[in-house]
């Protein structure tokens, strides 16, 4: 199989780490290569986190080009915004409809963005989700991330079991169950993919 790329992007203190754990677990279950990369801003909570995730049959370079990402995972909508150009024609953006004002915000230096979801529909194929609602339905806010695994889970190359069971192996012990609902819930979650076609 041709080198497949990924991104997650978020705001420190979102667990794209974990996530990117996840997903090199069942990557490496499956018997491909992969290449993890991350990149920190500023590493306190808050600031930007973006892990790189290659896999294929021989990787060599763990950094995701621009324009070449095949999905890119967002936890956060400006984050959204910031990395898209990374991905491919005809790769999917994956966001978590939520809002984090980054410092420059906080601090009235600059503006959030309005209409970012909108927006990034007139460009790419976009999935998004106020996964932060879903996960409180299943009685803990804190697994929205799973949920949004599960949406990425279905446009990858690996079956549903095999997430499940590094989910397992991968979360802390007491939140198995409720990570595994997470994941089911995003799994299931009934959307269409909006935005830019040819």
């Amino acid at each position: 199989m041709e080198t497949k790329s990924i991104m997650i992007v978020g705001v420190g203190g979102q667990g794209t780490l974990l996530t990117s754990r996840i997903l090199g677990g069942v990557i490496t279950e499956a018997g491909y290569d992969v290449k993890l990369s991350e990149v920190h801003g500023m590493a306190q909570r808050g600031g930007s986190v973006v892990t790189f995730v290659r896999y294929g049959e021989k990787v060599y370079e763990p950094i995701v080009e621009e324009g070449c990402a095949d999905v890119l995972i967002a936890f956060e909508r400006l984050e959204a915004l910031r990395y898209a150009h990374f991905l491919k024609k005809d790769g999917v953006l994956i966001v978590n409809d939520q809002r984090i004002d980054p410092m420059t915000v906080l601090t009235g230096v600059a503006e959030y963005p309005e209409n970012i979801i909108e927006n990034l529909k007139n460009k790419y194929k976009v999935i998004d989700i106020d996964a932060m609602a879903e996960a409180k339905k299943i009685g803990n806010a804190r697994v929205f991330n799973t949920i949004i695994v599960g949406i990425a889970a279905k446009h990858m190359d690996f079956d549903k079991d095999a997430w499940i069971k590094v989910i397992e192996k991968t979360v802390p012990a007491k939140t198995i169950d409720i990570n595994k609902a997470a994941f089911e819930a995003g799994y299931n979650f009934n959307y269409n993919i909006q935005g830019f076609k040819d």
